[in-house]
């Protein structure tokens, strides 16, 4: 059967769209024969082209002049979603942004399926916002309002961690009670699900979901806290004034933070980094924020330390080459820091498991699987906290960065047809 609708996963790191046909793959590529499109623009100073994806890190990386934003996503429901950032020179509002990639996404799906699309499930956070229920709905009915301008006329929304798991479904043989551990990279969403062939043939699930959870802690947040626990350190965070008072670290927040690196670059932060120079006890470190500045390179910075995070999820030890902003300079970053840098963030996630339990009424040793998708539910803390949560679960890695736009477009063929 073929469907009416896509399943759209605008996501915080990276973005997909699923269709389903019979006989071809859910995914649709969207660039380079790739199911996904990092959720990145470049917008190039010197002409009106705009890049997205890996084309916008590589044009980026490559030296281009020019703007380049990230992390969209985590914008949604904030008050920075009505504010503007300068692009080619003008006023640009956030929201406006979010448009140019959305509408993107769905003219790249359109040309690899050969249709236009009209209806859309789109994905989202149990919280986009924790603990506001009006920011919650604002985000949500902003995202709609983008994906409307951008061509969507009906549109529908699911939980991403149910998407996750209508996907695993697909692969089943029997019943089984799962928990889904959605780690994105603007959130950690979780749902409590009984899933089973015979329960999947079924339109309404509502049954099904025994709990949904969720914290605004992903990988973007794994990234800031690894950065600012052994990158920003090198750049001046830490340090002291001549006065013998800590450095301001306003500026190195803003530089650990994707959506924020911009405002590093304005005359004003750049005023507040120079007085600090002048006030410095020690100017060395301050030199290499200095030259990272000159040269906007606050991304390629960032881009260092998220390859060292995911080398980290791997490996012991790694090693960050500062060389563009600090000559013949290294940095060895171990497993022990990163876990020390997130030990936090993690225990807020394991706390909010925890609770959806509680508040769901069912014991540890009844959940059958822990499912894993999501780019940064590979990070080994966190997965060693959720095993100790739930001892008796087998751990099941779904697709780590499809399973979500699959089960959107398994949710749209139901929802539309």
């Amino acid at each position: 059967m073929i469907a009416n609708a896509c399943g759209v996963d605008f996501g915080t790191s990276n973005s997909t769209v699923g269709w389903v046909r019979p006989g071809a793959s859910t995914l649709l590529p969207l660039e380079d024969d790739k199911a996904t499109l990092p959720s990145v623009i470049f917008f190039h100073a010197e002409d009106p082209l705009v890049s997205y994806g890996r084309a916008a890190l590589a044009d980026y990386l490559a030296g281009y002049e020019g703007r380049m934003m990230r992390s969209l996503k985590s914008l949604l429901g904030t008050s920075m979603m009505d504010d503007s950032t300068e692009v080619m020179g003008q006023a640009m509002p956030f929201r406006k942004l979010l448009a140019h990639f959305i509408g993107e996404l769905k003219g790249r799906a359109e040309r690899a399926a050969g249709r236009e699309f009209t209806s859309a499930v789109l994905g989202r956070p149990v919280h986009f916002i924790d603990e506001d229920a009006a920011a919650d709905q604002l985000a949500e009915d902003t995202l709609a309002e983008i994906a409307r301008d951008a061509g969507f006329r009906d549109i529908a929304f699911q939980y991403e961690p149910i998407a996750a798991a209508f996907d695993y479904e697909a692969g089943i043989g029997g019943e089984e009670l799962v928990l889904v551990a959605d780690i994105g990279g603007g959130t950690s969403d979780f749902s409590l699900v009984r899933l089973s062939p015979e329960r999947a043939r079924h339109i309404d699930r509502r049954d099904d979901i025994l709990a949904n959870g969720g914290v605004h802690i992903g990988g973007t947040d794994f990234d800031r806290a690894l950065s600012l626990a052994s990158v920003m350190p090198m750049l001046g965070l830490g340090s002291q004034l001549r006065n013998g008072k800590a450095m301001p670290s306003g500026q190195y927040f803003d530089l650990a933070s994707w959506h924020t690196i911009n405002l590093v670059y304005t005359r004003k932060a750049w005023s507040i980094v120079m007085d600090n120079y002048r006030d410095a006890a020690d100017t060395a470190k301050l030199d290499r924020l200095i030259r990272l500045i000159r040269e906007r390179a606050g991304h390629w910075l960032a881009i260092q330390v998220e390859a060292a995070k995911i080398a980290l999820s791997a490996e012991a030890q790694t090693v960050v080459d500062l060389d563009r902003i600090a000559p013949d300079t290294t940095l060895a970053i171990t497993r022990e820091t990163f876990d020390e840098s997130i030990a936090k963030l993690v225990d807020k996630t394991a706390t909010t498991v925890h609770g959806m339990l509680n508040t769901a009424g069912v014991k540890a040793e009844a959940v059958d699987t822990i499912l894993f998708t999501g780019g940064s539910s590979s990070v080994p803390l966190l997965r060693e906290q959720l095993a100790q949560l739930l001892p008796g679960a087998r751990r099941v890695e779904g697709d780590l960065f499809g399973g979500i736009g699959s089960g959107l477009a398994l949710d749209a063929l139901r929802k539309f047809g």
